[in-house]
């Protein structure tokens, strides 16, 4: 690159880190593996049957708290990521800005299952649930929620 020995070390430190964020992306939602039900059902498969919905003998409707977190949020979350991209320059780190968002997306998804407008849930959950509020029976779908941080995908 012409002239990066004249950058200062702060310029040299900011290309670095621009660099690092090109490599990495942030991933929120679950994996698969990581949380069980007390079944031993993975909640990442969990999450994906509530997300699309299923289909025979005891469908469940498409609740999609993952899209819905994105549709009504996208504006809130494009500000909080350029204000995260803003510190780069003021020494912050990539990891840093990447950890806050996945911080930031994390709770958003977990407001949405708590707060979102989803398809009730039938009668015969209601009465085995005690409760009407769809996505929500132990907590643990919306307390596994979780981000990573990692190589970006080609």
């Amino acid at each position: 690159m012409i002239g990066l020995d004249k950058l200062t070390p702060e310029g040299q430190r900011f290309l670095k880190e621009l660099e690092e964020m090109a490599k990495l992306e942030v991933a929120v939602g679950y994996q698969a593996g990581e949380a069980t039900d007390e079944k031993g059902v993975d909640l990442c498969d969990i999450a994906m049957w509530n997300e699309l919905g299923t289909q025979g003998e005891h469908p469940i409707p498409s609740r999609p708290f993952l899209r819905q977190t994105i549709d009504n949020n996208e504006g809130q979350i494009k500000n909080f990521c350029q204000a995260q991209a803003a510190q780069i320059p003021k020494g912050g780190s990539a990891e840093e800005c990447l950890k806050q968002i996945g911080v930031y997306m994390k709770g958003l998804v977990q407001q949405t299952i708590r707060d979102g407008d989803f398809v009730p849930n039938a009668p015969s959950t209601i009465r085995r649930k005690g409760s009407d509020r769809p996505l929500i029976d132990t907590g643990q779908l919306r307390q596994s929620v979780n981000y990573h941080i990692r190589p970006k995908r080609k």
